[in-house]
């Protein structure tokens, strides 16, 4: 292979120490490696710590890993702060109880610090195409360079959670609903995350699908492993492969839709360079959550197609539902619905369909799974189609 790859991939099987640094050193390899870092340089490494759940959960991206990096880079010079803003007040007591339930004492022990700068900063995007003004968490802009670190999950709303959902952690955790709420339509949020991701620019992705989560996904999914390491320096085109290997058609994921219209990335993962045995990691029964056919039913037609189209995509739509079981009443989809689509009744979340902007908000921050992706029957019958 000649040139710069799109994406490489690397066996990592377990989350021992030595698999994992010899899978970092690998996958990095076809990029140059960690030489581009200097001594002195400050690097934030952006994870995924969508919640304060335990490694095992899958949903986040996993100590281990997170450890071995910080190592690489202290080893270089580099200072190293790790962090990301999940679901819930951005402040001391919320984000240290998150880092102690994802295990990142890890990142401390190898030399790197955790984020515990809670500052807010806004930022004009003039060349957005969506998010013309954003408030973001303010440690990024102290970084010399960032590292985006995300997790491989199914997504109720994206389809697809890996390196260009993960910069939506930038944005602080009281605030991610309005974003939901600002953009309901799921192109127009791939748009924001897009625009996220132009204006903070990563130096590095990383992609930790050693273990990944399929069905519910983000946060009540089920691990499934999956025994890789993914990188590159294009979050759209890594997504592609991730995509390509779970069985995600593209034109099904909006970030890649979005994206692709962009000219960010191909359509076609055939059309990408790998550097690594990709095909050894396909995983084709993985459980996903369908979207429909991804066909644009009102590209023809005039104002009739045009209508037919919105009633075709409402149809087609998933949304969230509540498994009673799980569910104790405990609030927390009422707090963060942007939409105030929920109340708790009897103790057990009720949602108000006629609110409901399908933005998984609940289902994302739920704490016992509760709130979970449900199909349409019409939808359901679609995916067959």
């Amino acid at each position: 292979m000649s040139g710069v790859p799109d994406a490489a991939i690397a066996a990592c099987p377990d989350y021992e120490p030595e698999t994992c640094r010899t899978a970092l050193q690998q996958v990095l390899a076809p990029f140059g490696g960690l030489a581009w870092v200097k001594p002195g340089m400050r690097i934030a490494v952006k994870a995924n710590l969508v919640s304060a759940m335990k490694p095992e959960r899958a949903a986040t991206t996993h100590p281990m890993l997170l450890r071995v990096l910080t190592e690489a880079l202290v080893r270089r010079g580099a200072s190293v702060v790790v962090g990301d803003s999940p679901g819930g007040t951005y402040a001391a007591g919320h984000l240290n109880a998150v880092y102690r339930a994802c295990g990142l004492a890890a990142v401390e022990e190898a030399g790197g610090t955790l984020n515990r700068n809670f500052a807010q900063r806004e930022a004009d995007l003039p060349d957005a195409r969506v998010a013309k003004h954003i408030t973001y968490t303010a440690y990024l802009d102290d970084a010399d360079a960032i590292i985006s670190f995300s997790k491989l999950k199914s997504h109720g709303m994206l389809a697809l959670s890996a390196a260009t959902k993960n910069l939506f952690g930038a944005i602080p955790g009281t605030i991610k609903p309005e974003y939901h709420y600002r953009y309901p339509d799921p192109m127009d949020f791939a748009g924001m995350l897009i625009d996220l991701n132009e204006h903070f620019r990563p130096r590095l992705y990383l992609v930790d699908a050693v273990v990944a989560m399929e069905g519910n996904g983000p946060t009540a999914g089920t691990p499934r492993p999956f025994g890789a390491l993914l990188a590159g320096t294009n979050p759209h085109r890594i997504d592609l492969l991730c995509a390509s290997l779970i069985g995600l058609k593209p034109e099904n994921v909006p970030t890649l839709r979005a994206a692709a219209e962009r000219g960010l990335t191909p359509l076609d993962p055939a059309q990408l360079c790998v550097a690594g045995d990709a095909a050894a990691f396909a995983c084709p029964d993985f459980r996903i959550v369908q979207h429909g056919t991804g066909t644009d039913f009102g590209a023809r037609g005039g104002a009739f197609g045009r209508l037919l189209g919105k009633t075709a995509a409402l149809a087609l739509r998933t949304r969230p539902g509540l498994k009673r079981a799980l569910c104790v009443g405990c609030g927390v989809c009422r707090d963060v619905c942007p939409a105030h689509a929920i109340t708790i009744e009897n103790g057990r979340a009720h949602i108000d369909r006629g609110r409901c902007i399908h933005c998984f908000c609940c289902q994302e921050f739920c704490p016992r799974g509760a709130m979970q992706v449900h199909r349409t029957v019409i939808a359901r019958i679609a995916g067959h189609l």
